[in-house]
């Protein structure tokens, strides 16, 4: 039976909208790379990645609030330590990349969204993060959740529907644009998997097919 109210019930309900907002970055991001057909570079994909690691913390948390075994202590701990330590190598390489275009009159690289490169946007998300969890944790035994229920709700299942698929969509871009080879391009110009299947149609009819990059 569940009888917590108040901070511990408002702490998982912003559990919950921590990871759809990390979903809804991520998506925002696909947002602009198909439909401003801004290809993302090798830097813009880990700063993704990093993102969606962040939020397996929360998602975590909320996983174990089910499972009857957990220590909602130490499950407590080790969701934030996962959003922690992802935020950190999040922030190095959004860093890295904004110092890579801080000089004046460089353009940075892709569109700006309300004034500000996506790598812009992401290290401010990390530093968000950072500043959450750390709050979060300072603030633990006002925070903590504990254990709600034998089974995930709706909405912990619709949340976790979300994470997924949002990830496995990251995953097929990535597969998308980096083909068969085991790096992306620092530039990228076109889908390598697409290119790399016209290449092969070509092969086999022995007719020239266009190029991913005349047929935008």
């Amino acid at each position: 039976m569940n009888d917590r109210t108040g901070c511990p019930r408002l702490s998982f309900v912003l559990l919950h909208v921590w990871v759809l907002g990390v979903c809804g970055v991520v998506v925002g991001a696909f947002i602009v790379q198909f439909a401003g057909s801004e290809l993302p570079c090798p830097l813009c994909m880990l700063q993704r990645m990093a993102m969606l690691l962040a939020a397996m913390g929360p998602m975590f948390i909320i996983r174990r609030n089910s499972v009857a075994e957990a220590d909602p202590t130490a499950d407590f701990s080790t969701g934030f330590g996962i959003s922690i330590l992802a935020s950190v190598v999040g922030l190095a390489i959004s860093g890295r990349q904004t110092l890579l275009h801080i000089l004046p009159g460089d353009p940075g690289y892709g569109g700006a969204v309300l004034g500000l490169h996506l790598y812009t946007w992401a290290f401010i998300v990390f530093i968000s993060v950072l500043l959450v969890s750390g709050i979060t944790l300072a603030a633990g035994p006002v925070m903590a959740i504990g254990r709600r229920s034998d089974r995930m709700g709706g909405w912990s299942r619709i949340t976790a529907w979300v994470f997924g698929l949002v990830i496995a969509a990251n995953a097929v871009s990535v597969f998308f644009e980096s083909g068969t080879e085991w790096f992306l391009p620092d530039n990228p110009t076109s889908y390598e998997l697409i290119q790399e299947f016209l290449e092969f149609l070509e092969r086999r009819s022995g007719d020239p097919v266009p190029s991913a990059q005349n047929t935008n």
